[in-house]
């Protein structure tokens, strides 16, 4: 089989003022990847493509034809399965009836969607456990019933809202690997809800990032990660990213009353710093960035010397604002700039590192990379807001 196209422009408004605005066109067996901050929009906009979130504007098109028009389609006849964090499979049924039932709901009579289930069982390694009702499988088995289920009615377009993230970290593996298999194999559209950088480089061949209600980047994993348009963006792609402009094939901002000035050895980074005045993000990974204690241990001090003294390149003053614990260490989040620094546990013991400890950071050229900031302009921009409500509901027309 292969998926359905997917094209919606989802807008919904809820109480407390959240609006979530934002548009998705998912080609026939792609998979795409959409991540975001706690509450920026991400589940809303899966549950209104599947038909259990009101919209109040917009569209869903499925293979061209529009399943939120003026008579919106119910969720079991848009051909959209939607799969969370929980399995919810019948308690009372056994994995194969589970799997059987989405089969039988389609018009299947109950033998040929037996031995569909038990194929489809047999895909996702749970072979031999048909009969065992949900309560005797394991979470992960669980998950991958749910996941047989979901792609024996051969969906056209297949909806995961963070289906790993209740798992332990091994049994995510297993589940994400399989998915992987199972998707391209079948061809089936699909859009993943993530926290996890791993599950959109492993699985999607695009990320959507969704910020505020809207999109706020929409491009190729690799693209969107090497790039990212946004601290949020940054933080999944593990690089600090901290905004200023070129300033003679340099880069500068102002922090404490003082410059900040980076340069690079990257021939595109140099070529995007020689531009005059231009917005620029500077992106740093936290294991390239140096710490050391400054000189001077009081804040104002610090300050006052840092002023008098001429900029050094790829040197800055900071404190300490928190310190997180990480496998090989500790984060060590400094602020203005705000940037993040990895050191080995034992260097943190060493310099009493604590929130508000004055201290210099520095990173050589070699470990720097300037990118031009589409957020900048997107904010503003014409090209890139939202259509006026009349043009939305024009779309809402289905095609003829």
């Amino acid at each position: 089989m292969t998926g359905g196209a997917l094209d919606a422009h989802v807008v919904v408004a809820r109480r407390g003022g959240f609006r979530l605005d934002a548009a998705l066109a998912v080609a026939p067996g792609e998979i795409v990847a959409v991540m975001g901050p706690s509450g920026a929009g991400k589940s809303t906009l899966l549950g209104a493509i599947a038909g259990l979130v009101r919209m109040r504007q917009g569209f869903v098109r499925i293979d061209g034809a529009d399943a939120a028009g003026r008579r919106p389609l119910p969720p079991q006849k848009r051909g959209v399965v939607l799969l969370g964090q929980d399995p919810r499979l019948f308690p009372h049924l056994s994995a194969r009836d589970n799997v059987a039932f989405g089969l039988r709901s389609r018009g299947a009579d109950r033998e040929h969607a037996r031995r569909e289930a038990d194929e489809w069982l047999w895909k996702v390694g749970l072979d031999g456990v048909g009969a065992h009702r949900p309560s005797e499988l394991s979470g992960g088995q669980q998950q991958r019933a749910a996941l047989a289920r979901a792609l024996a009615t051969e969906p056209r377009v297949l909806l995961l809202d963070e289906p790993l993230t209740a798992l332990d970290p091994e049994t995510a593996g297993d589940i994400r690997a399989l998915l992987h298999e199972q998707l391209l194999h079948s061809k089936t559209t699909a859009v993943i809800v993530t926290h996890d950088a791993v599950d959109a480089a492993s699985l999607a061949t695009r990320l959507v990032v969704i910020e505020g209600g809207r999109v706020s980047q929409d491009g190729p994993v690799r693209a969107v990660l090497t790039a990212p348009a946004s601290r949020f963006a940054a933080a999944v792609a593990g690089v600090n990213r901290v905004v200023g402009r070129s300033d003679r094939g340099a880069w500068r901002t102002r922090a404490n009353g003082a410059d900040v000035v980076l340069t690079t050895t990257d021939a595109d980074s140099r070529a995007a710093a020689e531009a005059d005045d231009a917005e620029l993000a500077a992106l740093l990974r936290p294991g390239d960035v140096r710490l050391e204690l400054a000189p001077e241990t009081s804040w104002t001090g610090a300050l006052r010397l840092a002023r008098e003294a001429e900029p050094t390149a790829g040197s800055w003053l900071a404190r300490v604002v928190r310190l997180e614990q990480t496998p090989a260490g500790a984060r060590v989040h400094t602020a203005e700039p705000p940037v993040a620094v990895d050191l080995a546990a034992a260097d943190v013991a060493a310099l009493d590192l604590a929130p508000g400890v004055v201290v210099r950071l520095s990173v050589d050229p070699a470990a720097v990379r300037f990118v031009a900031r589409p957020d900048a302009a997107a904010a503003e921009s014409d090209e890139t807001a939202a259509p006026p409500a009349a043009a939305l509901e024009r779309s809402a027309t289905p095609p003829p």
